[in-house]
């Protein structure tokens, strides 16, 4: 039985990963997580200089999800090869480094120092705010994306992944944009902009105001989004959105998904991720399925 894919010529013992900012580097789970059983650990995203995050309260519980307005708090790049890396290094994973940056120039920082280290992938969020648009985060207009995936990929020296925004009219004018610019892969969906007033003391949840939902509510749309994706670009996609257990990732499989990541539901169980790895095994046991190639947009029109 395979349950190997391969990404942008990188190989994975398994499809399933961690969605970036749910679990760290890895520390703060690899007491409860055997991080040898997974397909890659994708990091919480690193900056060209440390960010301090936006103010408190900054996290929401809401029904089936919850809404984060973290703002990207990380230590920086510096501490991140230093630390981060060598730590993830012990384990028999791959490593995919999430990059945030306020401009273009902050991105190609953060990707030219990545350049010379052990790190399989590059996973590119787009949902940081551009400064020189406005604010718009980059992946929500296509000649925005285009143009920061086109410069990133002429600096950066591992296969780049472009994590597409679900906030936008048509997801497909953004995957499309984003192969056009030379993408290796893409990755969705990222949070869905939402808000939580509490009504007893009339005043919103998040300091922010508005947060990203994640969790199990925003799963029938990452579905969607991810099959619409995978039948617009012929690069590979890897799919995240609301996935509790090993059925919800078998579905983002058979809609089109390479590979795909877990998020809120770390904070939940801290074992989720493993578990999806041996359900995955136990599916294909039940059902025969010899290559895992075999589920791969394997849903039958």
């Amino acid at each position: 039985m395979n349950t190997k894919v391969t990404i942008a010529g990188v190989e994975f013992k398994n499809p399933v990963m961690t969605a970036s900012g749910t679990f760290g580097s890895g520390m703060e789970y690899s007491d409860f997580v055997d991080l040898n059983k997974l397909g890659a650990v994708v990091t919480k995203g690193v900056a060209n200089v440390p960010w301090p995050g936006n103010p408190v309260p900054r996290v929401a519980e809401t029904h089936g999800g919850m809404l984060n307005a973290i703002g990207l708090q990380n230590p920086g790049i510096d501490v991140f090869i230093e630390r981060d890396i060598p730590f993830l290094k012990q384990f028999d994973t791959k490593i995919i480094v999430n990059v945030c940056g306020k401009s273009v120039e902050d991105y190609l920082e953060v990707v030219e120092r990545l350049g010379d280290t052990d790190v399989a992938m590059l996973e590119i969020n787009v949902s940081c705010p551009n400064v020189k648009e406005g604010a718009i985060a980059f992946g929500q207009k296509a000649d925005c994306l285009y143009d920061i995936t086109s410069q990133i990929k002429k600096k950066a020296k591992q296969p780049v992944i472009m994590k597409l925004s679900p906030n936008v009219t048509d997801i497909t004018e953004m995957a499309k944009a984003a192969e056009a610019a030379g993408a290796d892969a893409i990755s969705l969906i990222n949070t869905i902009t939402g808000m939580k007033i509490d009504i007893h003391r009339r005043s919103f949840a998040l300091a922010n105001k508005t947060g990203g939902l994640s969790g199990p509510a925003i799963k029938p749309v990452a579905v969607r989004m991810v099959y619409q994706a995978s039948h617009a670009v012929k690069i590979p996609v890897i799919g995240m959105g609301g996935i509790s257990n090993a059925e919800d990732a078998i579905e983002f499989l058979l809609a089109g998904a390479s590979a795909v990541a877990v998020g809120a539901m770390n904070f939940v169980n801290p074992y989720t991720t493993v578990e999806v790895v041996e359900g995955i095994e136990a599916y294909m046991k039940k059902y025969g399925v010899e290559d895992i190639q075999e589920l791969i947009g394997g849903v039958q029109e």
